[in-house]
């Protein structure tokens, strides 16, 4: 059910107390007065503290800077006028005990009166003694096509014609946004551009990634790691080439359900974090990135409601890919039983949301522990797919050494002996290659010299791979990548 829908059944309930939690002020008063003008036949009142009452002549500025009075002018009426009244930022006066008892006072008589009073405010605050009284109701963003009618408006206004495919991105690149702030950004966009552009999105993301920091829940991560970087594991880069145009809007003509999202499992250094900047960047969408560590040291003295706003702003900047990283250890946390269950109860939010989540929110969640993570998880439903990555066989090793040699020495890699290079370093992981091509590098620098093959033998010598001093766990891994149950990442294995 729509919101204006709730609310018009709440208006003829009776419910005699509605708290709306919203920024945009403005749209929903606007949606607000649009209903009391098609829908039901009411006087429309509006208070804030500074002004009072506006907007009837009769009451201009009545009850300025008391919020006790504002609540008098609802008995001030007549039993018969049907009327709603909006208070601003009431919440900031629902503490005081008088206001307390006006409302639990007025909730009685309202029940039988045409009368409403409407709390809208950024922040939901209701007090434990008022949970009975008021209803709380979600005030959505502006959707898909709200976000297209604005644009079109514009457009008008501008007489200026762009073709369906700019539209159709820059109302993506506005979901999640305010209709002000797509008002604002839209005007930063005519004041650089002199025009709505193809370059539109780049200046819409930058704001963003603004509210992505007022969270302080989400990082925005800089998505610069091409396919090209990434060395071996061919089945997932086809796995993601295959569904490079899986947001487009040629994939919802044709029918096509929006990815779920991907769990990656391997070792440390096997290429998992990069994997999601990939994804983000062959996909062309903004990547957050969800640390549960830095979510639930948030969480002290607070509910698992954070979790929830989490979600919401991931599907409000939707389409975008969410990082989730080591979740195992978000897992292994939730085994513990010091926060009073409080740690499993958000965790069970979030498994839910992936199962049911119909928002084109890309999940791509990285793990180093199977152990630590339920069954659930891992079955079909919550993700695409899960791959296993594990250590780059010889093939592979080949790979990353050419990639590296050539990021850091681009056109000369045939002065080095990649094939020699790859049998030695059997049970390294891409990261670690990477390690002792920059340690061959120094020693080179150091004796003010090119850096050779034989430093880079001197450096793979001098290290031992994490796949010896966790052997345990990678033979875990191993067994349970053979299952069967888990698609490999490489093509070699």
């Amino acid at each position: 059910m729509s919101f204006l829908n709730d609310f018009i059944l709440l208006l003829k309930a009776r419910y005699p107390i509605i708290y709306i939690s919203t920024y945009e002020e403005e749209r929903v008063e606007y949606i607000i007065r649009y209903c009391v003008k098609k829908y039901v036949s009411r006087t429309f009142y509006s208070w804030d503290f500074i002004d009072g009452y506006q907007g009837n002549p009769n009451d201009t500025g009545f009850a300025l800077k008391n919020p006790l009075e504002a609540l008098e002018l609802v008995e001030k009426l007549t039993s018969e006028t049907a009327s709603i009244f909006i208070l601003k930022d009431y919440d900031n006066f629902l503490k005081d005990l008088s206001i307390i008892r006006k409302l639990k006072n007025l909730s009685k008589t309202l029940k039988t009166q045409p009368k409403n009073i409407v709390i809208v405010s950024s922040e939901v605050n209701i007090p434990d003694t008022l949970r009975e009284y008021i209803t709380l109701i979600e005030f959505p963003l502006p959707s898909y096509n709200e976000i297209l009618d604005e644009l079109n408006r514009l457009m008008t206004s501008l007489q200026q014609e762009i073709s369906d495919d700019i539209l159709f991105n820059i109302a993506m690149a506005c979901q999640g946004l305010s209709l002000e702030r797509i008002r604002r950004v839209l005007s930063k966009v005519i004041a650089q551009y002199g025009e709505i552009s193809v370059a539109s999105p780049t200046v819409i993301l930058e704001e963003k990634k603004q509210i992505i920091q007022q969270t302080q829940l989400l990082e925005f991560c800089t998505a610069d790691k091409k396919i090209e970087d990434l060395g071996g594991l061919d089945n997932f880069k086809s796995w993601v080439k295959l569904r490079s145009e899986a947001f487009s809007q040629a994939a919802l003509d044709y029918g096509l359900p929006y990815p779920k999202g991907l769990l990656l499992v391997g070792v440390q250094g096997t290429g998992k974090s990069i994997a999601a900047k990939i994804i983000a960047n062959e996909w062309n969408l903004p990547l957050l990135r969800l640390d549960f560590g830095r979510l639930f040291a948030s969480l002290v003295g607070q509910s698992e409601s954070r979790v929830r706003k989490m979600i919401d702003v991931a599907e409000a900047l939707s389409p975008c890919v969410l990082w989730v990283d080591e979740i195992d250890k978000a897992f292994a946390g939730a085994q513990g039983s010091g926060d009073s269950g409080t740690t499993s109860r958000v965790l069970a939010t979030f498994i839910t949301w992936l199962s049911e989540k119909t928002s084109p929110v890309f999940v791509v969640s990285t793990a180093n522990n199977i152990e630590a993570i339920p069954p659930e998880i891992i079955r079909k439903g919550r993700f695409d797919e899960v791959f296993f990555l594990g250590l780059p066989n010889k093939e592979e090793r080949n790979s990353i050494f050419s990639v590296h040699l050539n990021k850091y020495r681009p056109g000369k890699i045939e002065i080095f002996q990649v094939s020699l290079l790859s049998d030695l370093s059997t049970d390294f992981s891409g990261a670690e290659i990477e390690q002792v091509v920059i340690e061959s590098m120094r020693l080179g620098f150091n004796q003010k010299r090119e850096f050779t093959t034989e430093d880079i033998i001197y450096s793979i010598q001098s290290l031992v791979p994490l796949a010896k001093t966790k052997s345990k766990e990678l033979k875990i891994l191993q067994e349970w990548s053979e299952s069967g149950n888990v698609a490999n990442a490489s093509k070699y294995r």
